[in-house]
């Protein structure tokens, strides 16, 4: 009897002094950086709630994708949080895969978010996924190399000045590139830069009767100048490099320019990771004349799968890791410039963020990007850097094989394009786009 009070009394106190197990969200992201400081502030998350442990799946951006897609579409269950994109967001939405935030808080401020971010993660009305941060794509560029090529970068530049300027920087002799781009396969990774690009060369991927475009001029003039201007100012081994390789290349200095995520800009700036952190200069994503820049619209986003058995507590991570406090709490830690950018207007309205080099330069490549009309001539699809149906991602990974083998030079573009092609066809024909 005396054991039992015992033990009654231990599990009181237990209860009493928060000893009981909490509750554990499990949470699936990216391995960027903007991801891997938000693991080291989480401790911010579980002082504010001692009821909720967090627990970290961290992964390739390509595994990421596979392992979520997975998950979801089987009812896995694996993660309570989920980091999907604005690709991902707007379909899972509409097949009822994921949980609405319409009803964050009122202190959430969900009219703060960039209407262009926020657009891409709504569906009929209801708020799918929380942007932890909002990107375009822009060209970033050491100031000393274009200086000593004798060249001045325009803010507005076209693909012909890069390819000069690329060029004209090269010395690979000292092992710096004029210029690193996307060329490991994946579709979000080499796929999302060649698509965007080739919208400013006037390419399509279907035209308004979901007829593949791959075997139009527009795409041939695409990929060969892409491979083209790897081959005589890229690194070796470009085939295998994809947003993180390439940061890290222009970090230690191999770079001239690197046309990529605005999100970039706090990395390549921040002495404390970047050999060339105060040799950077910004300008436009770059066009071809025809009327579209070749910048993208992307958000890598937060979401809560349905049917999950702790959605409050995924709520409320996801309202304390996309807030207006977050943002502070890393400007207090580590400066307004490695703040997560692209979500809220509120930021660029901030005086502090205004200060910073590219603030305004992302907002404006944000700003500009338009999903609805993302090519020079009419498309049946949304969005710039990809396709929103289901079926891209499945097609876009195999065609990014293509582009890749292209670039390691064991097929010609030509053999890339048809294969592309005919893949194309043929999946848009089995899905019943095209008979």
């Amino acid at each position: 009897m005396k054991f039992k009070s015992m033990l009654l009394g231990a599990v009181s106190l237990g209860v009493m002094t928060g000893l009981v197990h909490a509750e554990t969200i499990t949470i699936a992201t990216v391995n960027n950086g903007d991801m891997i400081r938000m693991q080291k502030l989480t401790d911010d998350f579980t002082a504010k709630n001692p009821d909720i442990d967090v627990e970290w799946v961290t992964l390739e951006e390509n595994v990421l994708r596979q392992r979520v897609t997975t998950d979801i579409a089987t009812k896995g269950g694996q993660y309570d949080v989920m980091t999907i994109g604005t690709y991902e967001v707007p379909i899972w939405g509409k097949q009822g895969w994921l949980v609405s935030l319409n009803d964050l808080p009122e202190s959430y401020d969900i009219d703060d978010l960039l209407p262009a971010i926020r657009g891409g993660l709504t569906v009929d009305g209801e708020l799918y996924a929380a942007p932890f941060y909002g990107e375009s794509s822009m060209v970033m560029y050491r100031t000393d190399l274009m200086e000593k090529a004798g060249l001045e970068m325009p803010e507005a530049p076209t693909w012909d000045f890069i390819a000069e300027a690329a060029r004209a920087m090269t010395d690979k002799e000292n092992e710096v590139y004029g210029i690193c781009m996307r060329g490991k396969a994946g579709w979000g990774e080499n796929v999302a830069f060649i698509t965007a690009m080739s919208n400013s060369f006037g390419a399509r991927w279907f035209d308004m009767d979901w007829k593949p475009q791959f075997d139009q001029p527009a795409w041939k003039d695409t990929l060969t100048f892409y491979l083209d201007l790897m081959e005589d100012a890229g690194p070796p081994g470009a085939s295998s490099n994809g947003f993180n390789e390439n940061l890290a290349l222009f970090q230690t200095g191999k770079c001239g320019m690197w046309i990529d995520a605005t999100v970039a800009a706090s990395f390549v700036t921040n002495p404390d990771d970047s050999e060339v952190a105060d040799k950077v200069g910004f300008a436009l994503a770059p066009d071809k004349g025809l009327g579209k820049r070749s910048n993208w619209l992307w958000a890598w986003s937060l979401a809560i799968p349905a049917g999950t058995d702790n959605e409050a507590a995924a709520k409320k991570f996801i309202e304390w890791a996309t807030s207006k406090e977050y943002l502070e709490l890393v400007a207090s830690k580590e400066g307004w410039a490695n703040v997560p950018p692209g979500t809220r207007t509120s930021l660029y309205e901030n005086p502090e963020y205004k200060k910073v080099p590219f603030a305004e330069m992302t907002l404006q490549s944000i700003n500009s990007a338009d999903p609805q009309n993302p090519t020079v001539d009419p498309v049946p699809y949304v969005g710039v850097q990809f396709v929103a149906i289901p079926e891209f991602q499945g097609l876009a990974t195999v065609i990014g094989q293509q582009f890749s083998a292209a670039l390691a030079g064991t097929i010609t573009a030509e053999q890339a394009l048809q294969s592309a092609q005919q893949i194309a066809t043929r999946e848009m024909t089995k899905a019943g786009y095209i008979k």
